[in-house]
């Protein structure tokens, strides 16, 4: 072997530790114009390269879920990037899986052009390669490559990096099953990294769960961190626009979105673009495939009820901050230490009832609830369960707090009395359907004096009504409460303020049977409980000031 130079053992180091300067010299790929070319970084690729080494420099590993517009290059990126990892590495085992045979094919073929391309210098040894494997085998390092739904996939093995390619396109069965043995796979150490890449497709499925985690990042993070890359972010995404090309006050809404997040200046040219592209496919697979924002890309694969992009506009200009967060608590007999019929509030910074509003002396506000199962033993001991909610509105129909947590109905009971005090006596509607009657009982053996009640015509006895607790929804009156919702939200005549409420309203859809319902592995109990808490609002009013003047005159 030939020794280096000292100018060449120079190069040698750069293009081990620099990955940008090993991509734009060593790495060859096929363009959309199908030629050959040496990788030099768009500017996507380049924000994702940044990003990738400043959470190496924190965090000692990688760990993303990439959420793309098509055709940006970062596929690519991610593909060069664990190339290089792997073949300047000694010990190193990688994995590249996508949703398909035909996509897993064309991933390994990118991979077998950057290795049959690179120069002899970082060229490793390689022992074999065929369809599925590449095997350095003087560095001990490997890349194999699988689709998904297929059996023993990583099973007993240890990688220590992994391209996971349009992973909302896995069979859900496979992601749901093995997804998890597949990344834990690879152990929780330095010089580890997971790619998990995809393009949007609906609100479920292992994506949609691992990136909404990932935006959380509440106490049950997974450690990932999202990168996110928008259309206008592409400069190939322009056709020159006509002389007497006007904007429309969407685009220019776009426009000014782009500047404002990612302080870029959308010109005609893009506008032209994107006005053609979706002519020809649609607004809603435009969004899909070429988003602006996260949330557009999430669109329902269901017919949704509510005006989608209204709440993703509401969003995208920020929502009003939580006041505080407030958790029920028992009180107790200080002679006996046994607990006392009275609950109260008490402020808690992981509290269930989130406030968005300060309680106000003299307000009227009515609670509308919808009961879950509660806590109850999963799989394998996991405990999980069904939430019930609570949505309370103000007179002037503002969504001032929300109540979301897991307990038994009857407990539930307990927590929407204390609620229904602490807001001056407020009206509590809650479902009465299965665990809700449990709900509606309780609260009536209470003497809570301020329960709704339905009034049933139609009974054995002609002449007479049969009061019933609660509001029980089927069929029929579903969407009677469902569609008040919507117009309210449609003429702005609502004011809501939660997150979790907004993006229940997104999945909330119309199925194939044309069934009013939350699309499959979401949930509605927000949706249902505003719902019910609209139903039984009379409206926005306000207090008439009453002075002396007015007795004066009515004498």
């Amino acid at each position: 072997m030939t020794e280096l130079t000292e100018s060449q053992l120079k190069a040698r180091k750069r293009l081990l530790e620099d990955f940008e300067f090993y991509a734009k010299h060593c790495v060859k790929i096929r363009t959309k114009k199908g030629k050959i070319t040496n990788l030099v970084l768009n500017r996507v690729q380049k924000r994702f390269v940044a990003s990738i080494i400043d959470q190496q420099l924190r965090t000692g590993r990688v760990r993303f879920v990439v959420l793309k517009a098509r055709q940006q290059g970062l596929s690519t990126v991610i593909s060069a990037w664990q190339y290089w990892w792997l073949s300047q590495r000694k010990a190193q085992k990688g994995l590249v899986m996508a949703h398909e045979g035909e996509s897993t094919t064309t991933l390994f073929d990118m991979y077998k052009r950057i290795h049959d391309n690179v120069p002899d210098i970082v060229r490793p040894s390689t022992k074999y390669s065929s369809r599925s494997e590449l095997v350095f085998d003087k560095l001990d390092s490997a890349l194999r490559v699988a689709t998904a739904g297929g059996r023993g996939v990583a099973r007993g093995e240890t990688l220590t990096v992994a391209h996971l390619s349009e992973v909302a396109f896995w069979p859900p069965a496979f992601a749901n099953t093995n997804f998890n043995g597949l990344v834990q796979a690879i152990p929780e150490e330095d010089g580890t990294a997971i790619f998990l890449e995809s393009t949007a497709q609906g609100v479920t499925g292992k994506f949609y769960e691992m990136y909404q985690n990932a935006v959380r990042r509440d106490h049950l993070w997974n450690g990932y961190e999202v990168f996110f890359s928008a259309w206008v972010e592409s400069e190939e995404y322009r056709e020159t626009a006509p002389a007497d090309f006007v904007r429309t006050p969407e685009e220019d809404s776009i426009a000014v979105t782009a500047l404002k997040l990612y302080d870029i200046v959308v010109d005609n040219a893009q506008l032209y673009w994107r006005r053609k592209k979706v002519a020809t496919n649609g607004l809603d697979l435009f969004k899909q495939e070429y988003p602006l924002t996260a949330d557009e890309a999430f669109l329902s694969t269901g017919r949704p009820i509510f005006d989608n992009e209204l709440i993703t506009n509401q969003m995208a200009k920020g929502l009003r901050q939580v006041v505080t967060q407030m958790a029920v608590e028992e009180t107790f007999d200080h002679k006996t230490n046994k607990p006392l019929p009275l609950r109260v509030l008490n402020e808690h910074p992981r509290g269930e009832l989130k406030v968005y509003h300060p309680r106000v002396d003299g307000e009227v506000y009515v609670i509308g609830a919808d009961v879950g199962m509660g806590l109850r033993q999963g799989i394998k001991g996991k405990k999980d369960g069904d939430p019930s909610v609570a949505q309370i509105l103000d007179s002037q129909m503002r969504q001032v707090a929300v109540w979301r947590g897991l307990c038994h109905p009857d407990v539930f009971a307990k927590i929407l009395e204390t609620l229904g005090y602490h807001y001056n006596s407020a009206l509590v509607i809650p479902e009465r359907n299965n665990h809700g009657l449990v709900t509606c009982v309780a609260l009536r053996n209470a003497n809570y004096p301020y329960l709704y009640t339905d009034q049933v015509e139609g009974t054995l006895e002609p002449d007479k009504d049969t009061i019933k607790l609660g509001f029980f929804t089927s069929e029929a009156t579903k969407p009677l409460i469902i569609d008040k919702l919507r117009a309210l939200q449609r003429e702005g005549e609502i004011e809501i303020n939660d997150e979790t409420t907004l993006k229940e309203m997104m999945t909330f859809v119309v199925n194939e049977s044309g069934k009013m319902e939350a699309e499959a592995g979401t949930h509605d109990d927000t949706v249902m409980a505003l719902a019910l808490a609209a139903h039984a609002h009379e409206g926005k009013w306000k207090p008439v000031e009453v002075t002396d003047e007015f007795y004066v005159d009515a004498i």
